[in-house]
């Protein structure tokens, strides 16, 4: 993984949907930041988690990605404040898991995707669509929360033991807050 990469994303979100959604960062803040600013970056972005096309990316291809990515969020949050997502989200992303035909298979004894030639994005936003729907329809889905670190918001899978997590990551949102504290004391 590149330097750029790590210094770009996050990469720390065990549910590879809610890792995606996270391209956004500070979502509860007053400046939310973009981090898929351009087809580039979502090229990026699908390298890094082993999901890259190797092509060029389209400006329309970024739109479709942007436009999942927000209806993941938009279902994960409802789900982990125990609401009804809405009818239309619901659609999208149904619609964005049916149109992938990616196909997982093991090399070198690890697992990757292959996309298919003809619809290399399609099948990368497949991907994302069925990992989100696994996440949040399965049965650890009381289970998804959303980070309470600053102007996070982030999407999270609670796998603590007593189901009391609080931040997306210890390493990030959860240290911020305690050099916080510390710095108040």
């Amino acid at each position: 993984m590149s330097k750029e990469a790590r210094r770009a994303f996050r990469l720390d979100n065990e549910v590879l949907a809610f890792r995606f959604t996270a391209t956004v960062s500070d979502r509860a803040s007053d400046t939310p930041v973009e981090r898929l600013h351009d087809p580039a970056r979502l090229g990026l972005w699908l390298d890094v988690n082993g999901l890259g096309t190797g092509s060029e990316l389209t400006s329309a291809e970024l739109s479709r990605a942007l436009e999942l990515r927000e209806t993941i969020y938009r279902i994960g949050a409802a789900t982990a404040q125990r609401t009804s997502p809405d009818a239309s989200d619901i659609d999208t992303i149904n619609a964005s898991a049916a149109a992938g035909h990616a196909t997982i298979a093991l090399e070198g004894g690890n697992a990757h995707w292959r996309l298919t030639e003809t619809a290399l994005v399609a099948d990368a936003l497949g991907v994302l669509a069925n990992d989100a729907i696994q996440a949040i329809g399965g049965p650890h889905r009381s289970h998804i929360k959303t980070c309470e670190g600053s102007g996070c918001a982030g999407l999270f899978l609670d796998t603590s033991r007593g189901a009391n997590r609080r931040w997306c990551s210890m390493n990030t949102c959860g240290n911020k807050v305690k050099k916080s504290r510390l710095a108040a004391r």
